[in-house]
């Protein structure tokens, strides 16, 4: 008998009934899937995410309203569970799941299908922690979100940061500032602090720079999270930030901001 902390918590978001039940009923008899909940529409999903957090989705892309890839984008920046993605014959769908190397089950599914993907989702599982287990999630979801220069240039849309057993997503855009933090850098997003493997040499290329500027060695601010800039009594300059954080704007770094 596993113990709950071992157990995946899985939700099944399906609008055709028939297609709930069937995979109800596969994972009825693993020891180690514990089924927190079901939903038929994507709003219903949404919400269902939000509350359970679980580990594990077997989610439909086609429902009326609101899509798989939707919900998706819609948790993400809450909880971000393992997927497995359940479509009829959808061409589109499908080359989007194998170029970002997602599972997927094509219904109608095979019982020997459910286990492959089922298997894999434990493998998954055993490593949620880990960014890699949800790299192909996050390069979807970044595809599907990029603006044409995102596009050319590669530009970061969402960084992927560790949330109790899981993952979430921290889009760009929301981000104040980042710090230098050993092997890491600690990103500062609302009243929220994360890190990232990262270094700040790799962040300053990877930032869209008409929107974020390295202000000095061990610090990236957004642009326009910048109320002032004063004077400081040690040579250097101090940026006021909108939420009163106060960073110091090393003289070496001035032009760069004023460009």
């Amino acid at each position: 008998m596993k113990s709950e902390q071992d157990r995946i918590r899985t939700v099944t978001v399906d609008d055709e009934p028939l297609a709930r039940d069937a995979i109800r009923l596969r994972l009825q008899d693993e020891p180690d899937i514990e089924v927190v909940g079901e939903a038929a529409t994507g709003r219903e999903a949404v919400a269902l995410i939000g509350e359970a957090l679980p580990d594990l989705v077997f989610l439909d892309v086609q429902m009326p309203g609101m899509d798989g890839f939707e919900v998706l984008d819609r948790v993400a920046s809450t909880w971000l569970p393992i997927v497995v993605f359940v479509t009829a014959h959808d061409r589109y769908a499908i080359k989007a799941f194998e170029t970002h190397a997602l599972d997927y089950l094509l219904k109608p599914f095979t019982r020997d299908r459910f286990r492959a993907a089922l298997q894999r989702a434990r493998t998954a599982f055993a490593s949620a922690g880990d960014s890699s287990a949800h790299r192909g999630i996050v390069t979807l979801l970044n595809d599907r979100s990029r603006s044409p220069a995102d596009e050319a240039q590669g530009y970061l849309v969402r960084f992927a940061v560790k949330h109790h057993r899981g993952m979430r997503l921290v889009r760009v855009r929301d981000v104040d500032y980042i710090e230098a933090c050993g092997n890491y850098a600690e990103i500062h997003a609302g009243d929220r602090t994360h890190l990232v493997r990262m270094t700040m040499q790799e962040l300053e290329q990877r930032l869209d720079p008409s929107m974020f500027v390295r202000i000095q060695r061990s610090t990236i601010v957004q642009i326009d999270r910048i109320r002032d800039i004063l004077s400081a009594h040690h040579g250097d300059f101090d940026l006021s930030l909108h939420d009163g954080t106060v960073l110091r704007l090393s003289r070496n770094y001035r032009n760069r901001l004023q460009r």
